[in-house]
């Protein structure tokens, strides 16, 4: 029991310290019938479809392919930096932060010690996970909270693509410079003479004698291809508001039960019930007059700064969920709570995946790229804090 109880706190410590405080927040407002009016349910219903669609693509090797088969076309040092780089930045877009750094992070590590550029691991971790999070504040599937931000708000999609572009297309110009700075076009053929199978390959089995024995690497099945592509076009649509959102996750439900029942053991539902644990907690708190007037005063006065200060505390998911119990101003929670995921290492959850996936390469050298993290995530969210000051 032990041991259960100190792995549950280890692998889902957001999860736990959510429900500890939803459950102190019901000694101060007992349990009634408004409980059930607390629950965004179109967030939930959106984000477990998404994610079921996302592992399904994992599944099949979707991701692994597209950037083997770019790899592959690789000539230089600053080019493979570039597309390193460009991979979780685009890809979180669509997949979210979190899966394109699960999917990325690992792959580059591998194919960085393939080129002989093992030394620039950390520096390329640290620019890929700031990839992964930028990219992503530009959807509203790109990050969870945006899913519920969104449906919160009730802002129409074109318009909230219209609010992070000026961000996103900032932060593409900061990261190409980066690169472009650390990285020089020297020539780079290892990978070029491997092709895309092989780089693949090697990723998947890193074996000197050949594939793994437990690990296929084969083409991908074009009818899976088609039926994901058509349930993540599902998705999409109930996040616009088309589709209804029981249809959307009955269709989606029922695709999977056909063709690969094992991706619903994928989705995090931790998250899903991260996310309810908040909702308690908001739905008391704003029934307990003292703190709701607190809090309310102090995100009504500064909703972009409190956005972005409470992210490098409890991570920009709990924030987005916080601050928008207290405030409409929209615009602003949703920049800072974006803008948010910069900074500390726990700003965006999402970045212990780097942090862990390197430091389990490198167990030795974790403080070394937490410095180089956390110095280049300062620098990026002070232009881009400044910049969102002058817009908002």
């Amino acid at each position: 029991m032990r041991q259960w109880a100190l792995g549950l706190l280890k692998n889902e410590t957001v999860f736990v310290v959510a429900a500890v405080i939803a459950i102190i927040s019901c000694c101060f407002v007992h349990p009634d019938h408004l409980y059930a009016s607390y629950v965004h349910w179109n967030t939930l219903a959106q984000l477990g479809s998404l994610m079921a669609v996302v592992a399904g693509f994992q599944r099949i090797g979707l991701f692994h392919l597209i950037g083997s088969n770019l790899l592959a076309r690789v000539r230089t040092v600053r080019g493979l930096a570039l597309v390193l780089v460009a991979l979780p930045f685009l890809t979180s877009m669509l997949i979210t932060n979190d899966v394109a750094l699960v999917t990325f992070i690992p792959f580059a590590i591998a194919v960085l010690v393939m080129a002989g550029l093992e030394d620039r691991i950390f520096l390329l971790a640290s620019l890929m996970t700031l990839g992964a999070n930028l990219g992503s504040m530009l959807t509203p599937i790109g990050n969870a909270h945006n899913l519920y931000l969104k449906a919160r708000s009730g802002i129409p999609t074109s318009s909230f693509l219209a609010l992070m572009a000026p961000y996103t297309l900032a932060s593409a110009v900061l990261l190409t410079l980066a690169v472009c700075l650390e990285f020089r076009p020297k020539r780079v053929s290892s990978l070029e003479r491997m092709g895309a199978s092989n780089i693949q390959r090697s990723v998947l089995a890193p074996e000197s004698d050949g594939i793994h024995p437990q690990v296929q690497v084969a083409p991908i099945q074009g009818w899976r291809l088609a039926v994901y592509s058509a349930l993540f076009l599902v998705c999409l649509l109930g996040v616009g508001g088309i589709v209804p959102q029981w249809a959307m996750v009955a269709i989606v439900a029922f695709g999977f039960l056909l063709c690969d029942r094992r991706v619903f053991l994928q989705v995090d539902w931790g998250l899903l019930l991260t996310f309810t644990a908040f909702f308690i907690f908001i739905g008391n708190a704003r029934r307990i007059p003292a703190f709701y007037n607190l809090v309310s005063g102090l995100v009504g006065a500064y909703p972009l700064v409190t956005s972005v200060a409470c992210s490098q505390v409890i991570s920009n998911v709990p924030t987005a969920l916080l601050v928008s119990g207290f405030s409409s101003s929209w615009r602003q929670i949703i920049v800072g709570t974006n803008l948010g995921g910069l900074g500390t290492l726990i700003a965006s959850m999402a970045s212990l995946i780097s942090y862990k996936a390197v430091g389990k390469k490198y167990p030795q050298s974790k403080g070394r790229y937490l410095k180089i993290y956390t110095l280049l995530n300062v620098l990026f969210l002070a232009i881009l804090l400044a910049m969102a000051c002058l817009i908002e």
